[in-house]
């Protein structure tokens, strides 16, 4: 049989991959301010649920195209078949890529809760900080740290496996992340999750090798794509209104369910956006020069220090600490408010890195 292996021969635009990525994540922090529940839908007027329904669409797009994105072009990267080094090397470029910029943003955004929030400081923050992670983005890290862990041993997999096996692997995943709770939707009975060990995020990891090899036409992609995204709109419409008015927690899923990273449709559509971008050939030399090509690198070149630094952007112009400038849900309709900060706090974030890139030990540990 056939051993598993990524094409070869198939040059990938990354920069555009990651740009699109730290796009969606900024996207889905913005429209962030306009979660509610269930309940209080019933309070909204014809013109905030109208404003709800385009945040939703935003929140759909955003988590589309961030957090899978990025997982899947990492472990297209770190498990192609060919990377060959020992525990100590590979453990060494981890704590370079993301341990010191780990401990670098913590310590700022300690500060920022104990100075600029007003969080009472105490040793008992400090440590919960250390072990969740200090501030909400955070989490992403985690999940990065734990796949690290697993990616020596999923390289011997990957390596090694027949193709068939690699997609009997992705297919128990999709069963247990998301098929499985979707039985909860539609039937009275729910079959114990423990049933599917395989779980969490390994399978956006090993998906971004896995789709090398999947060959569909553009067109179809995009249509797929667009499917993907309209089902998981509609289906938070159609659990929002099955919650109306009701208290969400007696419910067996919440209204936003389908916007959940392991929601079938989200893993629908955020594979075929990857699988589509995959398509999309780095620029030519004599196009590197171009501004949308120059922008698309430094964005690409510098999404992890744009995902640490763009929360503490956000909540300065949302809640007006910078004092001379407030962008938020009071002053604008969220139709136009959301995308419009999206924007302006991508910029802002990249010119905050670059600035720092220029002083010398800091652009070490910035990311």
């Amino acid at each position: 049989m056939e051993k598993f292996n990524l094409i070869r021969g198939c040059p990938v635009d990354v920069n555009l991959i990651r740009a699109v990525a730290i796009l969606g994540v900024v996207l889905l922090h913005a429209s962030g301010q306009y979660l509610i529940t269930a309940a209080q839908l019933e309070s909204l007027t014809p013109s905030q649920l109208a404003s709800w329904g385009f945040v939703s669409v935003y929140q759909s797009i955003a988590v589309t195209t961030g957090v899978p994105l990025f997982l899947m072009m990492t472990g297209a990267l770190l498990l192609e078949p060919t990377k060959k080094e020992s525990l100590k090397v590979f453990f060494r470029k981890r704590w370079v890529r993301i341990g010191l910029p780990l401990i670098f943003w913590g310590a700022i955004y300690f500060v920022w809760d104990f100075t600029v929030r007003n969080l009472p400081f105490s040793g008992w923050t400090i440590l919960q900080g250390i072990l969740n992670g200090p501030y909400s983005q955070f989490w992403y890290m985690y999940v990065l740290i734990g796949l690290y862990l697993l990616t020596p041993i999923l390289r011997v997999f990957i390596a090694n496996a027949e193709h068939a096996l690699v997609k009997y692997f992705l297919i128990i995943w999709v069963i247990g992340v998301g098929i499985l709770p979707c039985f909860q939707l539609i039937t009275p009975f729910a079959l114990n999750a423990n049933v599917f060990v395989l779980t969490g995020y390994v399978g956006y990891f090993v998906l971004g090798t896995y789709l090398f090899t999947v060959k569909i036409s553009r067109k179809k992609l995009v249509a797929f794509m667009v499917l993907g995204l309209a089902l998981t709109v509609l289906g938070t419409y159609a659990l929002a209104a099955g919650n109306y008015g009701s208290a969400e927690a007696a419910k067996p899923v919440g209204m936003y369910f389908f916007q959940e990273y392991f929601s079938p449709t989200v893993i629908f559509a955020s594979v075929m956006l990857f699988m589509l971008l995959l398509t999309v050939k780095p620029p030519a030399p004599e196009q590197a020069g171009s501004i949308k090509n120059r922008l698309i690198k430094l964005f690409g070149e510098n999404t992890l220090a744009i995902f640490f630094v763009h929360v503490i952007v956000l909540e300065s112009i949302q809640e007006g600490f910078l004092g001379f400038f407030t962008l938020n849900r009071t002053m604008l309709d969220p139709i136009v408010e959301v995308p419009l900060i999206t924007i302006i706090v991508l910029f802002v974030s990249l010119g905050i890195v670059l600035l720092l890139k220029q002083v010398p030990y800091l652009k070490k540990v910035i990311g």
